[in-house]
């Protein structure tokens, strides 16, 4: 103890000189817009830098998770591109010609939080790798959330772990339409809400994406029925749904452009307001 007020004793002038030039950058920063804005773009650049950072390290120490995910994704798609080329080859559809509905861009997240009420995500690209807002986010393995902002080089989404959110979905057998919300209890498990009472559900059914909306398209995987029961009001159903993905290990996401969106929104909204 002595030794340290010995310190501060022998370094009292430079110590007096540190804490008195600190009060005099936070009080320029504080009463001059300029300098403030300067330094918030500062620490936004940091924390950005910081969290890539972050996520590059541990990225490394996860490329043998990662390169199984991407071999399953492999397979899946294989799959799908067989049971495409049967169907072009049997009706002689030319393939060169077609126009894509959905575009996809891929992101690495980093930043992601799950144990709060309204969750959010971070992603590496932004409007100049021309991402908007209301463009979905899913895995390979299902739905992750929907952008809600974006910057030149970032943008954040948000979770399908986000009190806010609501989701079109279904169940894949009975084709039953209900929305996808969260309860805040569990980030491994959400809930499917007003879905028909007489509706045929069993544990361990898949839950897709309802394809009515402009954001995802119909049939993209989200979880199983967990369990189920019967609302207070006896007219509707609750299923708990466990997800497909571990939301609080989120590494690389696909965000869906619909080239039809614009289209169909400007379609909508002429509707309305002829009514």
């Amino acid at each position: 103890m002595q030794q340290i007020l010995f310190f501060f004793i022998r370094n009292k002038n430079f110590l007096l000189f540190i804490l008195l030039f600190s009060i005099s950058v936070f009080l320029t920063i504080q009463s001059h817009s300029y300098h403030k804005n300067k330094f918030v773009n500062s620490s936004n650049y940091i924390t950005g830098s910081i969290y890539s950072l972050k996520n590059d390290i541990t990225g490394y120490f996860n490329l043998r998770k990662e390169n199984k995910l991407l071999v399953e994704e492999n397979v899946r798609l294989r799959k799908h591109l067989e049971a495409y080329k049967e169907i072009a080859f049997s009706q002689n559809v030319d393939t060169s010609s077609l126009n894509y509905k959905y575009k996809f861009v891929s992101a690495k997240v980093i930043n992601n939080s799950f144990s709060r009420t309204k969750n959010k995500l971070t992603l590496n690209k932004g409007s100049r790798d021309s991402l908007q807002l209301d463009m979905g986010v899913i895995t390979s393995k299902g739905v992750v959330g929907i952008i809600d902002n974006v910057s030149n080089k970032y943008s954040t989404v948000q979770s399908i772990l986000n009190t806010n959110s609501q989701v079109n979905a279904k169940l894949k057998n009975s084709k039953h339409f209900g929305s996808l919300v969260w309860n805040t209890e569990d980030p491994n498990t959400v809930q499917l809400i007003d879905i028909p009472r007489l509706t045929p559900v069993s544990i361990g059914d898949t839950i897709i994406t309802g394809g009515k909306s402009t954001i995802f398209p119909e049939g993209i995987l989200i979880g199983t029925v967990l369990d189920f029961s019967q609302t207070e009001d006896k007219n509707s159903l609750l299923l708990n749904i466990q997800l497909f993905n571990d939301m609080t290990n989120l590494e690389h996401v696909f965000i869906i452009k619909n080239n039809d969106a614009l289209e169909i929104k400007n379609l909508e909204n002429s509707i309305e307001n002829v009514e």
